[in-house]
């Protein structure tokens, strides 16, 4: 028997009504002992459950502190401000940019942050 390319099979295909091919897919997968239905719903099943993670929305966030900008004194008093760290350490904090501000924060507490660092003419991003 010659050996049929994969366009051959399809070109075939195509013509058949899809009873007939219905019925060749069950003499098939009882020929080989394989189900194609299997692989179809795993294949649907893992975009639908990335697609589920995407929706999840995060609850937490880090503020990061990625350019200081012109105004330093007024980033540093907000970095104090949002911390309670000390003079020195919100400085030294600043200093370091890019830099983790807060970490772990709301949602509503990290846009309220990063609104009040833009605010003083830093740059921030929230991950």
């Amino acid at each position: 028997m010659a050996k049929l390319t994969t366009e051959q099979l399809i070109d075939a295909f195509k013509e058949l009504t899809l009873i007939e091919l219905s019925e060749f897919v069950k003499a098939f997968e009882e020929t080989f002992e394989v189900t194609a239905a299997a692989p179809v719903a795993a294949a649907a099943a893992a975009p639908a459950a990335a697609a589920a993670e995407e929706v999840e929305e995060k609850d937490a966030f880090d503020v990061v502190l990625t350019v200081v900008g012109d105004k330093k004194i007024q980033v540093i008093k907000e970095v104090r401000a949002l911390t309670s760290l000390g003079l020195g350490e919100a400085k030294a904090l600043v200093d370091e940019a890019p830099k983790t501000i807060l970490e772990g924060a709301k949602k509503d507490d990290a846009e309220k942050a990063k609104a009040q660092l833009e605010a003083a003419g830093a740059t921030v991003e929230l991950k």
